[in-house]
């Protein structure tokens, strides 16, 4: 019996290179479509540690203070309140603040708990913004800086 002679002739090969080119264009793709979102915000808050849904409010906590500055012509500045009562200046204002708060500068102290809402004109000068936000906050006494009020945020422009 004669052999037949049934030999693949060649090899059959495959060119990669088409499939290699669309999956360097895909990878192209996914890359220049990405959005990277920004990581979100770290913000410091401190949480009360566990305590008695019924437990007593806190004797020492220092209700909210209130400073309203208002804006004659020109800008100058006409008149400072705290808490609705007039107050003459600056200097008088950050008596009101340490009789209020103390000088304790400790971790749970009232200053540490206390918050000042500054209640500007949209006229006013942005020098007496800044004296106040100085009134509120603090004083350098005997070459030693007094910290007073830390948290400090502004009402929202009044629209009109």
């Amino acid at each position: 019996m004669a052999k037949r002679g049934s030999q693949l002739a060649d090899k059959i090969s495959i060119d990669m290179t088409p499939m290699i080119d669309v999956v360097f264009q895909l990878i192209s793709f996914f890359m220049f479509s990405l959005k990277v979102v920004a990581p979100e915000g770290d913000f410091d808050i401190r949480m009360p540690l566990g305590v008695a849904a019924a437990a007593a409010p806190d004797d020492q906590q220092v209700p909210p203070v209130r400073v309203k500055l208002s804006a004659g012509p020109g800008g100058e500045l006409a008149g400072i309140a705290m808490n609705g009562t007039p107050v003459a200046d600056f200097d008088e204002l950050r008596s009101r603040i340490i009789a209020l708060v103390g000088t304790d500068t400790g971790p749970n102290s009232l200053a540490d708990r206390a918050e000042v809402e500054l209640d500007c004109d949209q006229e006013l000068r942005y020098v007496n913004v800044v004296r106040a936000i100085t009134a509120v906050s603090g004083k350098i006494q005997d070459g030693q800086i007094v910290e007073l009020i830390k948290k400090i945020k502004f009402t929202p422009p009044k629209r009109g």
